[in-house]
């Protein structure tokens, strides 16, 4: 086990289908930070294909978009995550820290029943 303890990752499953889970949660947060799905894509070492790829599946699942995206060029492009892309993350992160605070007894004695280290 690490030493600051087990970590949590939220996977959600929806009909819609959507899996929202970390690794679209950091893409969201790293797409917003460089204002690239290139740029963040990169930065999980993930091609850019991937990355438009999941892009397009949470753009498909919601009502409106998690990311609006501009088309490269002479100027190059850009995206950025739109308020719904915002609220998402947000409720997103606020549920790992709910199973994080609410849950730290259960994960303390979950880990007091495994097996030591040598």
């Amino acid at each position: 086990m690490d030493r600051d303890g087990p970590r949590i990752k939220l996977r959600l499953e929806y009909d819609a289908p959507l899996v929202l889970g970390p690794g679209k949660a950091q893409l969201l947060r790293l797409i917003d930070r460089h204002g690239s799905i290139s740029a963040a894509g990169r930065a999980m070492g993930m091609s850019y294909k991937r990355a438009w790829s999941l892009v397009e599946e949470m753009n498909a699942a919601f009502a409106a978009p998690l990311v609006d995206s501009s088309r490269g060029g002479p100027g190059g492009g850009g995206a950025t995550v739109t308020p719904t892309g915002q609220a998402v993350l947000r409720h997103y992160e606020s549920l790992e820290r709910l199973l994080r605070d609410t849950g730290a007894a259960d994960l303390a004695a979950i880990g007091a029943l495994m097996k030591g280290e040598d």
